[in-house]
């Protein structure tokens, strides 16, 4: 099937939360010419986002199918039956889950198989070597920036791995109309993360301080975005939700909490705050004013250490002078963002390097990195955690096991008060 057929190209995503899925629907719209919404799947998991999550990320009118592994492998091998085979599959996974599914598909032993697409939803700042090793295998494997096309290839080359499959591209999700402000509008947006600061207290201090900075400008709107709601789920555990920790203070009313489509709330930022999260490159790229806080450290571990030579680097203190960092645009080019190439032509070699990939007759055995010679003590696990035997029935769950797993959801969702109800049922087994 030829790439430039626009109405022919099939396309699938399989994401694993409610970001990935954003940036693999969005991903499969920038790279290919098809003009059919993609066929969404989300994987079935602790991280599986529910309706609101997934109709927020504003990027499909139709919902994605939830699967397991195994599920969505005969999803794929079923449409080729039925001679509707996918022309390319969208991995928006982490690195362990698309290894495995990469085997997955080489074990369906397609006619054709799809051309395979994966990457990383934002800022790469950890697992660089691992996550990338592991989806070795793709046909092609995106980075975001040239920044990060560098570093991909330096590592596919440092242990001697074709890094052909790296292309350069952009986030896809960037975009909205520039930074324009509005007389008697003052608004700062912390743009919070599920796991970054991890910490009781160093989440508290986040919280203390843009309260305490609420206080100070009493004619700003101090707006803390929130990645969900409780009960909700993210691709990284949230430990201390926000909702939670904000009961222990008094905020004015210049200050709440507020959720909704990222791309609208920067509609009405004049200046970002984060600690490293992907909004701040959203931000930066519509030229929205932005800070990257230092108050908990320059840390691998928050990934701040990422903006090292932005020039955003900034903490509460100097915020509450009315000092707002300048970004540097060097950095900035280099990251992609607010560069002077039109933001579509990002995308361009992408698009030539899918549509050359969907022209040949026949497409070569998919060859990953880590294989039982080069792994064995590593990649038999990967494999194993997930499941993807096609041929098998799914595993059906003991009912022990699963009133365990309800019990588990239940403590994390609603606090132990609300899941006696369990604890008395697994008394009774």
């Amino acid at each position: 099937m030829q790439g430039s057929n626009r109405e022919a190209v099939r396309v699938a995503v399989l994401a694993d939360s409610d970001t990935r899925w954003k940036w693999g629907a969005l991903t499969a719209r920038r790279i290919t010419t098809a003009t059919a919404e993609p066929t969404g799947f989300v994987l079935r998991g602790r991280a599986t986002p529910t309706a609101r999550q997934l109709a927020e990320t504003g990027v499909s009118k139709t919902a994605p199918r939830e699967v397991t592994g195994a599920e969505f492998l005969r999803a794929v091998r079923d449409a080729e039956r039925r001679g509707e085979g996918y022309d390319l599959v969208v991995l928006s996974l982490v690195g362990g889950t698309v290894r495995a599914v990469l085997q997955g598909l080489a074990d369906l032993d397609l006619e054709r198989r799809p051309v395979i697409v994966t990457g990383y939803v934002g800022v790469v700042y950890e697992k660089l070597t691992d996550g990338l090793l592991l989806r070795h295998g793709a046909d092609v494997v995106l980075a975001n920036s040239r920044h990060d096309a560098e570093r991909f290839r330096a590592v596919y080359a440092g242990v001697g791995a074709a890094a052909d499959p790296v292309v350069e591209a952009a986030l896809p999700f960037l975009g909205g109309a520039p930074y324009a402000p509005e007389a008697g509008r003052d608004t700062l947006v912390f743009a919070a993360q599920p796991s970054v600061p991890a910490t009781r207290a160093e989440r508290a201090h986040v919280l203390r301080r843009l309260i305490e900075h609420a206080r100070l400008h009493p004619g700003r709107e101090v707006l803390l975005k929130l990645r969900s709601k409780p009960g909700e789920h993210t691709t990284h555990l949230e430990e201390f939700p926000y909702q939670k920790l904000v009961r222990a203070f008094d905020p004015p009313a210049n200050f709440r909490l507020v959720y909704g489509h990222m791309g609208e709330v920067l509609d009405r930022t004049d200046l970002l705050v984060t600690v490293s999260s992907t909004a701040a490159l959203e931000a930066l790229h519509r030229r929205i004013p932005t800070a990257i806080l230092t108050d908990l450290g320059i840390r691998e571990a928050l990934g701040n250490h990422h903006f090292v030579g932005s020039g955003l680097l900034t903490s509460f203190d100097r915020l509450d002078k009315g000092l707002t960092p300048a970004p540097d645009e060097t950095w900035l080019a280099r990251q992609g963002v607010a560069s002077d190439t039109p933001y579509e032509k990002a995308f361009d070699a992408a698009r030539e390097r899918v549509a050359e990939l969907l022209a040949q007759p026949a497409r070569p055995p998919i060859t990953p990195y880590y294989t039982a010679e080069s792994a064995p003590g590593y990649l038999p696990g990967i494999l194993a955690r997930h499941r993807l035997d096609v041929t098998a029935p799914e595993p059906r769950e003991s009912g022990p096991r699963r009133i365990v797993r309800e019990a588990a959801r239940g403590a994390y969702r609603h606090g132990v008060q609300r899941i006696a109800p369990v604890i008395r049922r697994l008394g009774e087994l």
